[in-house]
């Protein structure tokens, strides 16, 4: 999308669409965010009204920036599913489903009357990194987000790498599983040795909730009962490994095993000069899930010597990597 000229100089509004929530930015071109607009996506309310919702959002923030309207020269969004970059078509949006074989990218503006750009959400949020956050100054850079999910980005001589089909940096579908693995333990995407499937935090709760029915005891249930909480969220992680938890010690020690088996082989085959590591469960447990990675991963490098140098770093921006990058994408695509 995006074939009406503009200058690049000016506004542009970034969108971070969401399973849960849509988070809607006007940035400047030094990546300064001016105002921030939050609200439900309500992702079952259907294609229509998840559009109407998202040209509401950038509506308000402008308002909110307090900058006139026609100063705002692009809008850039990320979305939770593969994207055609060219025409911001989505195709399967399993935490939207009402995006599935949708032309977002078109609608949006058409309803808008601006240049947009659509770009897969964590494309967006390492480009984000890149430019304004843990990344800056590189020029390879490998961004890997650790949710519900793991996905990733490929930053390569300063750009971001979409590959032949557009689908570069699925590391979360890279497989590492071992033969000794019981057979039951699937990805969502319905494939056996996934990443996604042993180290992000949906697999965390499997296995929590695996060992709990063999008889473990864990301060984990105890701490979701007191949070009001129905599933073991990144917060909750985050307080059994203060409390020094047991069980959730061990399925740590494997989660960090399997990511410094997925760094190790992406540094073996691209050599890059950084690794960012972010996403919910990144960000609730910080250094108690980096620092076993950094001191994990160099074992199976290849290379040994200056294996130090390779960075492997906690994402810096949080919520604000997805707006500032889809902004940066925005900015940058802007003929």
């Amino acid at each position: 999308m995006g074939k009406k000229k503009k200058s690049k100089k000016g506004y542009v509004v970034g969108v971070d669409l969401g399973g849960t929530k849509i988070l809607t930015a006007v940035v400047d071109k030094k990546g300064r965010i001016l105002s921030r607009v939050k609200r439900a996506t309500r992702a079952t309310s259907g294609a229509d009204k998840i559009v109407e919702r998202i040209v509401q959002t950038v509506h308000q923030a402008i308002q909110e920036a307090d900058i006139p309207a026609k100063k705002v020269v692009a809008v850039g969004v990320g979305a939770p599913a593969p994207i055609d970059p060219q025409t911001g078509f989505a195709f399967q949006a399993s935490n939207i489903p009402a995006l599935s074989n949708f032309p977002l990218g078109e609608r949006l503006q058409e309803t808008l009357q601006l240049p947009v750009f659509v770009d897969n959400d964590v494309n967006v949020g390492t480009v984000g990194e890149y430019a304004w956050g843990a990344g800056r100054g590189t020029k390879d850079m490998v961004g890997i987000f650790v949710g519900t999910g793991v996905g990733g980005g490929l930053i390569v001589g300063g750009k971001l790498r979409h590959g032949f089909r557009n689908s570069a940096g699925e590391v979360g579908h890279m497989v590492v599983g071992f033969k000794d693995q019981p057979d039951e333990v699937r990805c969502g995407c319905g494939r056996r040795g996934c990443l996604e499937a042993y180290a992000s935090r949906t697999a965390i709760e499997r296995d929590v909730q695996a060992a709990v029915a063999a008889g473990r005891e864990t301060l984990l249930l105890e701490l979701m009962e007191k949070k009001g909480k129905r599933r073991i969220t990144s917060g909750v992680l985050a307080q059994a490994l203060e409390a020094q938890d047991p069980l959730m010690i061990e399925v740590l020690d494997r989660v960090t095993t399997y990511l410094s088996l997925l760094v190790a082989t992406i540094a073996n085959f691209f050599d890059p000069e950084m690794f960012v590591i972010g996403g919910g469960v990144a960000e609730a447990l910080g250094e108690r899930l980096i620092a076993p990675i950094r001191h994990k991963a160099p074992r199976w490098f290849i290379k040994e010597s200056d294996a130090a140098k390779v960075c492997i770093v906690l994402a810096e921006l949080g919520d604000d990597a997805g707006v500032l990058g889809a902004a940066t994408i925005a900015r940058m695509r802007l003929k």
